[in-house]
């Protein structure tokens, strides 16, 4: 398999795990007096999404001293996994794992302070990615930060609660599970468009002039932005006509609701690989 495929593929699989997570972890601190019967079950995957992200990102540490080689063999040359892990790709990841076992061992917590562990990771995680890449060396990154830690959070608690509200709705009671979605609902409303502008303004500021738009890089921030539409179209959904209708125990609802839970995950599925694809292999520079 090519180095560079193996490495965004396997780049792509740690953002999902990893912000599944995180999200997961928000998700649990926020809205915990809603998960009556399915909080052990949303931990558990959870904990299973901090695991499998930590091994992906040690994984993709590995692999990358053979993308500077150019070959799989250079997975297996200390000299160049010791300059790895002294480059800032390197303490971006150390980063990643520390927060990454903070989540875990909050997710473990059932009660008391311990569990705020799990908060702390998620909000940590985002700054592993400001380590790193164009933001990083940008002569803006004093504005570039802010805006991509926020774009990352918000990103993280999408995520993390699409797995959690479709669990919720197949083992709350019909009442539990309308009042969490409208809960959530309320909050989605005012962080997710967020996403939006702070991905807007990210570009705004790495993208030359808007020829750019027309270069692959461009092209995949245009891609971004068309999931991002779909997925705002499957909110609405959920927020003007499923959501309600979960709790008049509507059947049709419910089953369309978790439908479109699902869907919604599948596209923030495509557009993490995008994004991965986007960071690994192109630059905004022509």
């Amino acid at each position: 398999m090519d180095v560079d495929i193996a490495s965004v593929a396997l780049r792509a699989l740690a953002f999902a795990a990893m912000w599944q997570a995180a999200g997961i972890a928000l998700f649990t601190a926020i809205f915990r007096r809603y998960l009556i019967v399915s909080l052990p079950l949303v931990r558990r995957v959870g904990l299973w999404s901090a695991s499998t992200a930590f091994l992906l990102v040690v994984a993709h540490h590995g692999l990358e001293a053979a993308r500077r080689s150019g070959d799989l063999s250079g997975a297996w040359d200390v000299a160049l996994q010791k300059q790895v892990l002294y480059s800032s790709v390197g303490a971006a990841n150390v980063v990643r794992l520390i927060a990454l076992s903070l989540v875990a061992m909050g997710l473990m917590s059932k009660t008391g302070s311990r569990g705020r562990l799990g908060v702390l990771g998620a909000l940590t995680l985002p700054t592993a990615f400001l380590l790193t890449g164009h933001t990083s060396t940008h002569p803006l990154r004093w504005i570039l930060a802010p805006l991509l830690g926020a774009h990352l959070l918000v990103v993280a608690f999408w995520f993390g609660a699409l797995p959690a509200l479709y669990i919720a709705s197949r083992r709350e009671s019909a009442a539990t599970a309308a009042a969490l979605t409208a809960s959530f609902t309320v909050r989605a409303t005012w962080l997710v468009p967020l996403i939006a502008l702070s991905g807007i303004g990210i570009a705004a500021i790495l993208l030359p002039n808007l020829q750019a738009l027309r270069q692959p890089y461009g092209l995949m921030l245009l891609a971004k932005l068309g999931g991002f539409v779909v997925l705002m179209a499957l909110a609405a959904l959920n927020k003007w006509r499923l959501g309600p209708g979960i709790a008049t125990g509507d059947w049709a609802a419910v089953t369309a609701f978790r439908r479109s839970v699902a869907s919604e995950y599948i596209v923030l599925m495509a557009v993490l690989a995008v994004t991965a694809t986007l960071t690994s292999q192109f630059s905004p520079e022509p």
